[in-house]
């Protein structure tokens, strides 16, 4: 798993995050698919280039059930 998304019941319900916030793995590549700059994600989120970079390598790597809820659900 990317060293910058981390997986705590304690966050977020258990959803991925972005280390270190409560940002939401699915509010990161949600905001860049409704057509969101990455700097209008740094900017509202408060989070690194790399950060946004280790959501989408994550969301990447997740099989096409994981995405429809089927598998781990990142949602």
């Amino acid at each position: 798993m990317e060293e910058r998304i981390v997986i705590d019941p304690e966050i977020q319900h258990g959803k991925p995050v972005i280390r270190g916030t409560r940002v939401p793995v699915t509010r990161i590549v949600g905001g860049l698919a409704g057509g969101m700059t990455k700097e209008e994600i740094m900017r509202e989120y408060t989070v690194t280039d790399e950060n946004i970079e280790a959501a989408l390598n994550y969301a990447a790597k997740l099989s096409p059930d994981d995405l429809n809820g089927e598998g781990a659900n990142i949602t």
